[in-house]
C-alpha cells in the first residue's frame, strides 16, 4: 500500500474515533436521538472536506483529475443539501422543541444535552457547508497547479 492510502485510512479511523466520541455523550444520555444520521454527515463532511482542502497534495485524490472534476461540478449540490439539512433541523427545533428528539429528560439534563447537540451540530453542520463552498475553489488551483507547474 502506497503512503497516501495509509495516511487517508489513518484519517478515516481518525474521523470515526471523532463521530464516536462527539456522539457518545448523547447516547450514553437518552437512546433516541433521530439526528444520528445528519450529525454523522456533517461530522464526516466536515473533517474529510476540510482535510482535502488543506491538505490535498498529500492526500490520493492530489493528482486524479477526472475525481477532481466531478466533485467540482457535485460540491454546489451538496452545498444545498448540507445548507437544506442545517435548517431543516433548525426548523425543527423551533416548531416541536427538544423533548420530541431526545425524550422525556429531567429538565436540567434535558438543558444540558439539547446545548450541547445544539452546539456540536450547528458547529459541525456550519463548518461542513464552508468547506463544501471552499472545496471547488482549492479543486480549481489544484488542477491549473497539475497542468501547468506539473505538480501540486
Amino acid at each position: 500500500m502506497t503512503n497516501k492510502l495509509i495516511l487517508e485510512l489513518i484519517w478515516w479511523i481518525f474521523t470515526a474515533l471523532v463521530v464516536v466520541g462527539f456522539l457518545f455523550p448523547i447516547y450514553t444520555t437518552t437512546n433516541m436521538y433521530y439526528y444520528r444520521n445528519l450529525n454523522i454527515l456533517f461530522i464526516v463532511a466536515f473533517i474529510t472536506l476540510t482535510r482535502y482542502i488543506f491538505l490535498l497534495p498529500v492526500t490520493w485524490l492530489s493528482y486524479q483529475e477526472v475525481v477532481k472534476v466531478v466533485l467540482i461540478f457535485c460540491s454546489p449540490v451538496l452545498v444545498f443539501l448540507l445548507v437544506q439539512e442545517v435548517n431543516s433541523f433548525q426548523t425543527f427545533i423551533d416548531e416541536y422543541g427538544w423533548e420530541v428528539i431526545i425524550g422525556n429528560l429531567p429538565v436540567p439534563t434535558l438543558a444540558s444535552l439539547s446545548k450541547y447537540i445544539h452546539a456540536e451540530l450547528l458547529f459541525f453542520g456550519v463548518g461542513s457547508v464552508i468547506s463544501a463552498f471552499l472545496l471547488p475553489i482549492r479543486l480549481i488551483v489544484s488542477i491549473w497547479r497539475v497542468r501547468n507547474l506539473g505538480k501540486e
